[in-house]
């Protein structure tokens, strides 16, 4: 029987961080070795997933949604070549488009003209939908990649063996981390439309269609009653499939590989230090990556709505956004807010993935004890 396995190649296939493996299955084929994370309680019950994946974004975005609230403005500003309006004019008079020529001074105006809390504007829908989104996104991750790869094994009628290697295959990552990314934008589309909404607003400098929301319920209940029901809850859910897709796929899988490539190859010991270093990185990559998407959704998301028809009144969809702005504002008008993006996206990123890695410690140990 060794001679037999002897010339078969042995594929390696892992799931997650190396700290439980699974039983070999021999199929009598070839052998690929499953290394499952969190072979407990996160693997097993994709609900524990979703509440730390809930857990650590909604502590990233407490601290970052102040530069949410800039950049939504940023990429707003300047939509189409119309200029801002001063004090309630109608925009396009009298005043230049860049009102925010900058991420600080973004946030010192706002912070002059509508005091300190309107850089939190739109929190509580921020918070919903990380539950929403995030919450599933992260909560998927994990069990989907266990999925496709227990699938790739199936298909190849492979057996499974265990293996040392922490990394799964790059294909593996990228796709489970862009199917978990395009279900939780789908559930949470209503809230991040709400969300960028309250953060447009202002009653000092009007950027892009102006929403006269009084908060998150008021917001979602307006929508339903004035944009079609649920269809006007769920428009843009396209744009934000396709922004979440991209920031999903590169956001977890670059993740898995520079945790990797900082515990393996530079020794940082697997905690703090490994997973900031690994989420800084990561931040690069997924705000180059995410930036045009971003731009096309907010837009998409903040404009006006025709009250008979339903239709946007500027874009028919994701794509037609896409070839409108770059035809009135050029490629440089799809990273509009770049700056603000990543000072955001940056301390998110590391912020969820460092409180994502306590979150599922301390229940993994909690369940251990249950």
């Amino acid at each position: 029987m060794a001679a037999a396995t002897a010339s078969v190649p042995n594929v390696g296939v892992h799931v997650g961080n190396g700290e439980h493996t699974l039983a070999a299955e021999h199929t009598g084929g070839s052998r690929v070795g499953i290394h499952a994370a969190h072979a407990s309680a996160i693997a097993r019950y994709p609900i524990l997933g979703f509440l730390a994946g809930a857990i650590a974004a909604c502590g990233a975005v407490t601290v970052t949604n102040p530069l949410e609230v800039v950049k939504t403005r940023m990429q707003l500003q300047g939509e189409l070549g119309q200029l801002a309006a001063p004090n309630g004019q109608a925009s396009g008079s009298g005043m230049a488009a860049r009102a925010y020529p900058s991420t600080l001074s973004a946030m010192r105006t706002i912070a002059r003209h509508e005091g300190a809390r309107s850089l939190q504007k739109g929190l509580g829908a921020a918070y919903a939908y990380q539950v929403a989104m995030n919450g599933a996104r992260l909560g998927m991750y994990e069990p989907t990649k266990r999925w496709l790869l227990r699938c790739n094994a199936q298909i190849r009628g492979v057996e499974i063996v265990h293996t040392s290697n922490g990394v799964d295959p790059v294909a593996v990552r990228v796709v489970a981390g862009g199917l978990a990314g395009a279900a939780g934008a789908v559930l949470g589309s209503p809230l991040y439309l709400v969300k960028t909404r309250l953060q447009s607003h202002s009653e000092h400098i009007r950027i892009g269609h102006q929403h006269q929301y009084r908060g998150t319920l008021h917001g979602l209940r307006a929508i339903f009653a004035t944009e079609g029901g649920l269809r006007g809850l769920f428009r843009g859910a396209d744009a934000a499939m396709m922004r979440a897709m991209v920031g999903s796929a590169v956001q977890l899988s670059t993740y898995d590989q520079c945790k990797a490539f900082v515990t393996q190859t530079l020794g940082l010991r697997n905690g703090w230090p490994a997973h900031t270093a690994a989420s800084f990185i990561t931040g690069v990559a997924v705000c180059c990556a995410m930036n045009p998407f971003d731009v096309v959704s907010t837009r998409v998301y903040n404009q006006a709505h025709d009250p008979v028809t339903g239709a946007g009144r500027l874009y028919r969809g994701p794509f037609d956004c896409l070839v409108k702005t770059v035809r009135a504002e050029g490629v440089r008008g799809l990273f509009k807010g770049l700056g603000a993006h990543y000072l955001r996206i940056g301390p998110h990123t590391v912020l969820t993935f460092v409180l994502l890695e306590q979150a599922k410690a301390a229940i993994e140990t909690a369940w251990s004890r249950w």
